[in-house]
Order: structure tokens, then C-alpha cells, then sequence
């Protein structure tokens, strides 16, 4: 699993497996999810960060497992 924060392009992409990309699909304005050839969903993309959020602050990012 990696998770990629891009603060030039205002986006954050999570990635959950290495397996190719066959389809992607915008399910929400500036949320796209990436599909692959199961149908399954390996990656999933938020753009316009800094628009959702007013208190977001990319330098602080937690890590939780529970």
C-alpha cells in the first residue's frame, strides 16, 4: 500500500496493490478510482485538496492501524 501526497497538484492518491490499472472512474467530483482487471479497487485519488478541508495540513499526516 503507498499513499502519495502531491502538494504542487493539490491531490492525494492511495494505491492498495501493485496490479495493472485497467479502468478508472471519477464517482464523485475529484474522487477517481482505479480498477483492475477483477474489477477490484486498487487505488483511489482525491483531488482539490486544500478545498476540502480548511484545517488541512499536509506536512502532519497520521498513520493509524486498529
Amino acid at each position: 500500500m503507498k499513499l502519495n501526497v502531491d502538494k504542487e497538484a493539490d491531490a492525494l492518491y492511495l494505491r492498495l496493490d501493485d496490479s495493472p490499472i485497467v479502468e478508472s472512474e471519477e464517482v464523485s467530483p475529484g474522487i477517481v478510482l482505479d480498477y483492475n482487471e477483477s474489477n477490484e479497487v486498487i487505488g483511489v485519488e482525491m483531488l482539490h485538496l486544500s478545498k476540502r478541508s480548511s484545517n488541512l495540513n499536509l506536512s502532519a499526516l497520521q498513520f493509524e492501524t486498529v
